[in-house]
């Protein structure tokens, strides 16, 4: 199953949910792949690979700019770097071009999606750049559904407006329904406007979705610090089961 964790709106924490679901995945028994998509490798750094982001030879960039499938699944096969707790697909230095590069390219938003196809993984998971471009549009179409980080806070209603709208061109243009397999609601402070917010999203999204709640805990930052998830982490952390909670709802289905 390919999962893409997206939202267009920065400072959501995206990587820390894809890190650490992915590590929770890990905890299943699953093989997981983690794919940094973003230019700025944040989950590289945050899985301890922030030396691969200056990497020469093949990269992500490779690959998404190459139009055959047998050379991108090539390629595939030749960046993955093999982590403690689940297998990486690096950032790079040289993807802060790629989506200039793809402009006016055919099937642009096919590449991942072609590469993916075949892979030895139980799941796979993307992490999207904070904005609407090619990488984004790359990984949602690849995925089977979404993983969507929003804060706790009115400002999140525009975002998911806004990624509706990517997921009804993708139907109406690819014939693709990608559904959203939860709402994660993260860095979530104990404050009165944040427990508000948390129980608008349970009743205008609860039907349709599970929603989760990541509270704010230093403990993530400094396991991003170290380069590992928080089930790794020497600190114990409350968060680890909310982590476990959202895995198990996707094996669920």
């Amino acid at each position: 199953m390919k999962i893409a964790v997206s939202n267009q709106k920065g400072g959501v924490g995206k990587t820390t949910i894809a890190i650490n679901v992915s590590a929770a995945l890990t905890r299943l028994g699953r093989d997981v792949l983690l794919i940094d998509l973003d230019p700025q490798g944040h989950a590289t750094e945050g899985v301890g690979l922030a030396e691969s982001y200056e990497d020469q030879g093949e990269s992500l960039r490779d690959l998404l700019l190459e139009t055959k499938a047998e050379e991108q699944r090539r390629i595939l096969s030749t960046i993955v770097k093999e982590g403690e707790e689940f297998d990486v697909v690096p950032s790079n230095v040289d993807m802060h071009t790629v989506d200039k590069d793809l402009t006016g390219e055919p099937k642009a938003l096919e590449r991942l999606n072609n590469a993916l196809q075949g892979v030895p993984y139980d799941y796979v998971i993307m992490d999207s750049p904070p904005s609407l471009n090619h990488l984004t549009d790359n990984a949602v179409l690849a995925s089977d559904g979404l993983i969507v980080p929003v804060q706790a806070e009115q400002t999140s209603f525009r975002a998911l407006e806004l990624l509706r709208d990517q997921l009804d061109t993708f139907r109406d243009l690819y014939d693709r329904e990608i559904p959203v397999l939860a709402l994660v609601a993260n860095l979530v402070m104990p404050d009165g406007t944040a427990r508000e917010m948390m129980e608008t999203f349970r009743k205008v999204f609860g039907s349709r979705m599970p929603v989760f709640e990541i509270r704010k805990r230093v403990a993530l930052k400094r396991a991003w610090k170290e380069g590992v998830s928080i089930f790794k982490h020497k600190e114990d952390s409350d968060m680890e089961a909310v982590f476990m909670e959202i895995a198990e709802t996707i094996e669920e289905g």
